[in-house]
């Protein structure tokens, strides 16, 4: 496991529609005016697995005014724990309550100059407004003293301001079919 870390980036919303873990088809067009938490991540990376509870709970907790949206893009034969069959039973083992996709070719990890997992991209009707990292401590999360991803939520909804800096994002790079 190696650590990186997501770069800024200047980006406008990409529409996708991609696999749901159920089988079905979720298209994005619909969500272009909303506030969207759009998520790379993973079954395998510890840092991933670190922070899906988070991501479950911050969907629950503005699942009204946030759409929560979470995209596997490690479609590479060397981490098996991200194939696509092995989705539908990670949603059920962890309860996940976002559409959980699957990017099969990973265009759309590459269109979002996604790096790592996870790796969220907070947009508000199709600009973005945050790219950073979930919280200031994936290991223990009785430590966490700044939640970044939720200060940028509340302040997305006008209820507050954006972390003080804003911190990139760190976890297991995406594994890449071909670099």
């Amino acid at each position: 496991m190696a650590a990186f870390s997501s770069t800024e980036t200047k980006l406008e919303w990409k529409g996708f529609r991609l696999k749901n873990y159920d089988g079905s088809w979720f298209d994005s067009a619909a969500l272009k005016d909303d506030i969207v938490c759009l998520c790379f991540t993973c079954n395998h990376c510890p840092y991933a697995l670190a922070a899906w509870p988070t991501l479950i709970d911050l969907a629950q907790e503005f699942r009204d005014r946030v759409a929560f949206v979470a995209i596997n893009s490690n479609n590479n034969p060397d981490y098996p724990d991200d194939r696509f069959e092995e989705m539908a039973p990670f949603v059920e083992q962890m309860g996940v309550n976002m559409p959980y996709l699957f990017d099969e070719d990973q265009s759309i990890a590459r269109a979002y100059r996604a790096v790592c997992t996870p790796e969220p991209f907070l947009f508000v009707r199709g600009e973005l407004f945050y790219h950073g990292r979930i919280n200031d401590n994936w290991k223990e999360p009785e430590k966490v003293k700044e939640e970044s991803l939720k200060l940028a939520i509340k302040a997305a909804l006008g209820e507050g301001s954006l972390p003080e800096s804003i911190h990139p994002s760190m976890g297991c790079s995406i594994k890449w079919v071909n670099p």
